[in-house]
């Protein structure tokens, strides 16, 4: 038994939690004490949660959104614009950009941006997906709503060439978000400008 923890079963539990993005051992070492100290309900409703995540969640058909249904509350809304259809990298864009409460269309997410260092290739992203969207002729606008970063921007020129061929026309959020600035972050006001001042895109 390592010298650092009294308990194998303690330290179990913080190597555990340390293997999410973004969590040290100081940090997963308070989350699991934290957990220890309240009443066993509350932890078994904690990790139930995440274990019927895991088996119960899916990915929308559609729009590769998490969803307790094979189509996600959005695409199955008949009220939103389905001719409008937002792309972006992750689903926490998609609640970021839901936040502003400026846009009434559907989504799709790419699930990633191209990024040759750390090897996601196109054939990582759901490119494929969006296009069988586009070929319904049903899609009027495209928003490209990346992350104003060097892969943002390279994954939307990639988009641009490939869906231009289609009667749609592509445009991107408003330059409120600065460079280097990454969708989930930027605050709702910023964000709901970005999108309701969004310009055609040109490449």
């Amino acid at each position: 038994m390592s010298n650092e923890f009294s308990s194998k079963l303690l330290e179990n539990a913080v190597n555990q939690f340390a293997k999410l993005p973004g969590i040290g051992k100081k940090t997963a070492l308070r989350l699991v004490l934290n957990l220890f100290n309240r009443d066993i309900e509350d932890v078994e409703m904690f990790a139930n949660s995440i274990v019927e995540l895991k088996h119960k969640a899916k990915k929308c058909k559609i729009c590769n959104n998490i969803s307790d249904e094979e189509i996600c509350e959005i695409c199955s809304d008949k009220s939103r614009d389905h001719s409008v259809i937002c792309v972006v990298e992750n689903i926490k864009d998609i609640i970021a950009i839901e936040k502003t409460m400026q846009y009434n269309g559907v989504y799709h997410v790419l699930g990633g941006l191209l990024s040759p260092l750390e090897g996601i290739s196109v054939e990582d992203l759901n490119f494929d997906s969006l296009e069988e969207r586009l070929k319904t002729g049903q899609v009027k606008e495209l928003i490209v709503a990346l992350s104003t970063t060097i892969e943002g921007d390279t994954t939307g020129f990639y988009l641009h060439r490939k869906m231009s061929v289609y009667n749609t026309e592509i445009t991107t959020i408003a330059r409120g978000v600065g460079f280097g600035d990454e969708i989930e972050y930027t605050d709702e006001m910023t964000l709901g400008k970005a999108i309701a001042n969004r310009v055609k895109m040109n490449v």
